[in-house]
């Protein structure tokens, strides 16, 4: 089966500001427009592509795969900003990492509310990286 998710549309308050948030804590490129979109490109082919949405944002959890060195450089760009994180997606161990698998990840929020997620290694260990 060649089944690959390709991109999927993020409702934000203000594209330019979530999109312009992912790229520098996570260090991609800058996002490019696309229509009505801001599009930001990940290293396997699948894009957020940003749209402004005028009512309330319905949140979503978008969890990113990245190596140690990585997680180091992003962790400390949110930390830099002074932003809230947790080990858990049920905001139980705020200020903490998590260790699961071998690697270590944290919850943060994007601007509109969105809940991400930065991990080292794939629930359960398993990649086919």
């Amino acid at each position: 089966m060649s089944v690959e998710l390709n991109h999927t549309i993020v409702h934000v308050a203000d594209k330019q500001v979530s999109a312009s948030f992912v790229t520098e804590i996570l260090g991609l490129p800058k996002p490019k427009s696309f229509g009505p979109f801001l599009v930001v490109e990940m290293a396997n082919g699948v894009s957020l592509d940003f749209m402004n949405h005028p009512g309330p944002i319905d949140v979503q959890h978008y969890a990113f795969l990245i190596s140690e060195s990585e997680f180091e450089t992003a962790f400390g760009r949110k930390k830099e900003r002074g932003l809230d994180y947790w080990a858990d997606p049920f905001k139980h161990e705020k200020g903490k990492i998590n260790r699961r698998d071998g690697g270590r990840g944290c919850y943060f929020h994007e601007p509109s509310g969105h809940f991400l997620e930065i991990l080292t290694v794939p629930y359960g260990g398993f990649s086919n990286r």
